[in-house]
């Protein structure tokens, strides 16, 4: 494996194993979450980034700006949702891989903690995505300066979030930047078994613990959940990063060829030999860091300056 696949492949076997070894992990939720947050060790600190809470967005709840110091005055800004599978991390998890991604962009990001399952199943996460895009709007952003972001179950709503503005005719945000989406809530093939012996975290056993969790039985082919029963016809243009070795591929490759095929511009960007969320190694990994760097030059790309 490349330098920093393997450090994120360790970490992954070595979370499985301790789930494994101590049962309160998969029983208790709470401490679920707090191990699930220590993924937060892999990245580094980045430099020149300030941050500061929000907190007229607490009708949802925790709220955090990362701002990188030279684009404090910048009109741009990044909606980020964090992974989990929709039921573990935090901004606390996720805070030093946003900000490198700002960093690279020269945007702000705001990060919201979107509310969790099984406490809360689904729409209550797409609501929550809905209501902070609209929050950015009532601050003066202009749809045109802001990209949806998200990893994992996050890169699911960073794009979800943009299909139901969509559906409910508001403006749409400028770009969509998935990292390692789950799109697929059924699983019925693919890599999500050809990869199994590469990807040191996702099996489909876990994955279907998660659904279940997430969603309720009538929700699991709803398309703004089964994000690749979407119709992307008219979606912004999308910089999709995705892990070589992963189960999910092709959840990303297929919503790529589809969205392609409905006139949406998309860069896919897969990574060889890269983990689920490879980009969790921001600043310790030069193939985290260049999908990092290439996702920001897109988004100053895409985005007026």
């Amino acid at each position: 494996m490349p330098p920093g696949n393997d450090a994120l492949a360790k970490y992954f076997q070595a979370t499985v194993a301790l789930r494994q070894k101590d049962p309160r992990i998969s029983e208790d939720l709470e401490v679920a979450r707090a191990c699930a947050n220590n993924i937060a060790s892999l990245a580094s600190e980045p430099t020149e980034v300030m941050y500061q809470d929000e907190p007229d967005l607490t009708f949802l709840g925790p709220a955090l700006w990362c701002i990188p110091l030279a684009a404090r005055d910048s009109p741009n800004v990044i909606l980020y949702f964090h992974g989990g599978g929709y039921v573990t991390n935090s901004i606390a998890s996720h805070r030093k891989m946003a900000a490198h991604f700002g960093k690279a962009a020269g945007m702000k990001v705001l990060m919201v903690e979107y509310w969790l399952a099984p406490e809360h199943k689904f729409p209550t996460q797409l609501e929550n995505a809905v209501d902070s895009y609209k929050f950015l709007l009532k601050k003066g952003y202009k749809p045109e300066n802001i990209a949806t972001m998200g990893d994992s179950a996050g890169g699911n709503l960073c794009t979800a979030v943009v299909l139901k503005l969509r559906e409910l005719g508001e403006p749409l945000p400028r770009a969509i930047v998935p990292i390692s989406p789950w799109y697929d809530m059924k699983f019925p093939d693919g890599t999500i078994d050809t990869c199994v012996e590469t990807d040191a975290l996702i099996r489909r056993e876990g994955l279907q613990l998660m659904v279940d969790a997430f969603l309720h039985p009538k929700d699991q082919s709803d398309p703004l959940a089964h994000i690749l029963d979407a119709d992307p016809k008219g979606l912004p243009p999308m910089y999709i990063a995705v892990g070589g070795y992963e189960t999910l591929r092709d959840n990303a490759t297929k919503f790529a060829e589809k969205a392609r095929g409905a006139g949406v511009e998309v860069e896919l960007d897969i990574a060889d030999g890269q983990q689920h969320v490879y980009t969790f190694m921001a600043g310790k990994d030069k193939l985290a860091d260049q999908t990092i760097s290439s996702a920001g030059k897109w988004l100053r790309a895409k985005l007026p300056s």
